[in-house]
C-alpha cells in the first residue's frame, strides 16, 4: 500500500473536528494561534500546506484574512467545503506537500504546514515539504512546521495507556533499545521525531528560527484530567501552558510541536 493510501483511509475514518473540540485537544490549537496571531498582519496572505478539514483556515478566514489551504484527503475536503461560510476569502485544493507547483514563489505571508512533516518517513521528502512552504513564502514570511514528538508520544501512548507494546516496537527495531529514538514506517501513520533531528533537517535552510514551542506539553498525556478541569482552572492550566510551552526541559514530554522561523 502506497503512503498516501494510508493517510486517506486513516482520514477517511477520523473525527479531527471532534478532538481538536476536547479541552486536552484545544491546548495545541490555542497554543498555534496565539503564536500565528503574534506575527499575523491585516494584509497578510495565507497559506495553509494540508490544511485538513480546516480548522486553522476557517478561523483565520472568519478573522477576515484571505486564506487559501491545500489538502491531500479528498473527505476532508468534502468537510472543509461544507464548513466555509459565504463571507470566508478562502479556496481550497488537493494537492501534496511536497508539490506545490501550482503557487508561485514569494506568494504567502504567513504559511502553516501543520499535517504533512506528521507522515511523511524520509529525509528527503520532509526536506522537500519544508523547501516548497519556504519558496511559496515571502521573504521575510513566517512558516510554522508542526511535528509529532517520540518521547511525548511514547510516555503517553506506550507507557501510560498501553497502546504501544514497548517491548514489541523494541524487538521489531522501531524503538532504539539503548536511546528509545523511534523509526516509524508508512504503516504506523506517523513519523515520530526529537528536537535533534528537527535541528538537523532546519540546517540546510537559510531562516530564522523565532520559536521552537511544545503546542501541547503534557496535556495529551493527562487528558482526563484536563477534560475534567472546570473552565476557571483550565484557564489557569492554559496560563500555565503559554508561560513554559518554550522551556528547553520540558519540549521533550509534549506529543507535538511547531517550529516557527523567518524566511
Amino acid at each position: 500500500m502506497k503512503t498516501n493510501q494510508y493517510i486517506i483511509d486513516f482520514y477517511n475514518s477520523y473525527d479531527e473536528d471532534n478532538r481538536l473540540k476536547l479541552k486536552h485537544g484545544t491546548v495545541e490549537f490555542l497554543t498555534t494561534m496565539r503564536y500565528v496571531e503574534r506575527y499575523i498582519q491585516p494584509s497578510d496572505r495565507v497559506l495553509e500546506i494540508g490544511a485538513g478539514t480546516g480548522r486553522y483556515s476557517h478561523t483565520l478566514a472568519r478573522m477576515g484574512y484571505a486564506v487559501d489551504a491545500v489538502e491531500l484527503v479528498e473527505h476532508n475536503i468534502e468537510v472543509f467545503q461544507k464548513n466555509t461560510l459565504p463571507n470566508e476569502k478562502i479556496t481550497i485544493t488537493q494537492g501534496n506537500a511536497l508539490d506545490l507547483s501550482a503557487f508561485p514563489n514569494d506568494q504567502y505571508d504567513i504559511t502553516l504546514l501543520l499535517g504533512p512533516l506528521y507522515h511523511l518517513y524520509t529525509k528527503e521528502e520532509k526536506l522537500k515539504a519544508l523547501s516548497e512552504a519556504i519558496r511559496v513564502t515571502k521573504r521575510g514570511g513566517i512558516i510554522f512546521a508542526a511535528y509529532v514528538i517520540s518521547d511525548g508520544c511514547l510516555l503517553d501512548e506506550g507507557f501510560h495507556r498501553g497502546n504501544i507494546n514497548v517491548s514489541e516496537y523494541i524487538a521489531k527495531g522501531l524503538l532504539d533499545s539503548q536511546t528509545f529514538a523511534a523509526k516509524s514506517e508508512p504503516k504506523d501513520l506517523f513519523e515520530l521525531v526529537r528536537k535533534e533531528d528537527v535541528d538537523d533537517l532546519m540546517s540546510v535552510f537559510p531562516v530564522t528560527r523565532l520559536h521552537y514551542v511544545a503546542t501541547d506539553g503534557c496535556a495529551l498525556f493527562m487528558r482526563e484530567a484536563v477534560d475534567a478541569m472546570d473552565n476557571d482552572t483550565f484557564q489557569l492550566y492554559l496560563q500555565y501552558h503559554f508561560a513554559t510551552c518554550e522551556r528547553t526541559d520540558l519540549l521533550g514530554v509534549s506529543s507535538h510541536t511547531v517550529d516557527i522561523f523567518r524566511k
